[in-house]
């Protein structure tokens, strides 16, 4: 299976859209229905539960159920307190950094439609001294959408509540990265709906259900997958998401371990990780001549495997990365090869697992 099989023109167009597609925590629908929209093809049936996670479905009436998952939510903004003169201050919806806000143009989500704004900031000259020279903090930060006072910013149709995002869209640098704003984690739902269009091109007729996941509110705190693992109860989860390429500068290696971007998944040791799944995929990878490196999480993986692994009496779970620059900024970057890869890894260890498969360590 060749990269041009698996990066298709026509699924890198979904990839541009959904990536372009605000989707942020809470208000994912939009993206929702166009990934779902996306996957039709190549499932059976499929599920959406009151908040909004989507399951596409392969072999729904087979007892024994395997999900694959990645998330849809991206961090954003809420606006939470209108001036007189008419100036926005906002609080976090997720983790979103407030060191790259000002300067960035934005997308005021309300009940008219869009309304853009920006982050405005006082110039370098007006800021000389200790005192004058504050750097952006999520207290002194703010959005002006071009009205003389807060009359005028209600007339628009912004209101406290309404939902901020980042103009920024999807590229490709150099032939080799893409790069946009969300690819944590619609990335992972991108991969995942590709693993269930190779099944359906190849035929590949599997001997358990399949659940195609993509989870809303992981960004804070998991949320939907908590949700759907107690409505699926399955049986198996393997867990897409992005983690971090150390390699760039600032970053720790001793504190964040030492993975690079273009030199495959990262396989993700952690309580969470059930070994005898994360072994079948080391395996699988080997078989394959897949390339992948290999982390540690000291307690927790801090993704949607957690919520899995812990869900209903216990499931088997194990988390594939992909390594990402520059996570939670409006250019997150991440390889091609990578994304290919981690597709292909999916795929090929679906392959492996049994109808029933046991993965205790003892019996």
């Amino acid at each position: 299976m060749t990269a041009d099989q698996i990066l298709t023109p026509e699924s890198l167009q979904f990839l541009e859209t959904y990536i372009n597609n605000a989707s942020p925590t809470g208000f994912e629908s939009s993206g929702q229905k166009l990934w779902l929209e996306h996957i039709k093809p190549y499932i059976d049936t499929y599920e959406v539960d009151t908040y909004g996670s989507v399951a596409g479905i392969i072999n729904p009436d087979a007892p024994f159920k395997v999900v694959i998952e990645a998330h849809a939510d991206e961090i954003s903004w809420f606006v939470h307190y209108i001036t007189d003169d008419g100036l926005i201050y906002l609080v976090r919806n997720g983790g979103s950094d407030h060191q790259i806000a000002p300067s960035k143009r934005v997308n005021i989500h309300t009940p008219k439609g869009i309304v853009k704004g920006v982050f405005g900031w006082p110039a370098i000259h007006t800021r000389r001294g200790k005192e004058k020279n504050p750097g952006p903090l999520a207290t002194n930060i703010f959005l002006d959408v071009g009205c003389k006072n807060k009359k005028e910013v209600l007339e628009t149709g912004i209101h406290v509540g309404c939902v901020v995002t980042y103009e920024d869209e999807f590229m490709v640098l150099n032939d080799r990265y893409f790069v946009g704003r969300a690819l944590d984690n619609r990335i992972g739902g991108y991969m995942i709906a590709q693993v269930a269009r190779l099944l359906k091109e190849g035929n590949v007729k599997l001997p358990f259900g399949l659940y195609i996941v993509n989870a809303v509110q992981e960004e804070i705190g998991l949320r939907g997958a908590h949700m759907i693992a107690h409505r699926i109860k399955p049986d198996v989860a393997i867990v897409t998401d992005v983690t971090h390429d150390t390699t760039t500068p600032m970053i720790d290696k001793i504190e964040h371990g030492h993975v690079v971007a273009g030199d495959g998944p990262s396989l993700t040791y952690a309580p969470a990780v059930q070994n005898n799944l994360l072994q079948l995929i080391i395996d699988t990878a080997n078989a394959n001549e897949i390339p992948f490196q290999r982390e540690a999480a000291s307690r927790a993986t801090g993704t949607d495997t957690d919520a899995f692994a812990y869900s209903n009496e216990g499931v088997a779970s194990a988390l594939i990365s992909l390594p990402l620059r520059y996570m939670h900024t409006t250019v997150e970057m991440t390889h091609k090869d990578d994304v290919t890869n981690v597709i292909r890894l999916i795929f090929e260890t679906l392959k492996k697992i049994e109808n029933g498969h046991d993965f205790r360590y003892f019996s």
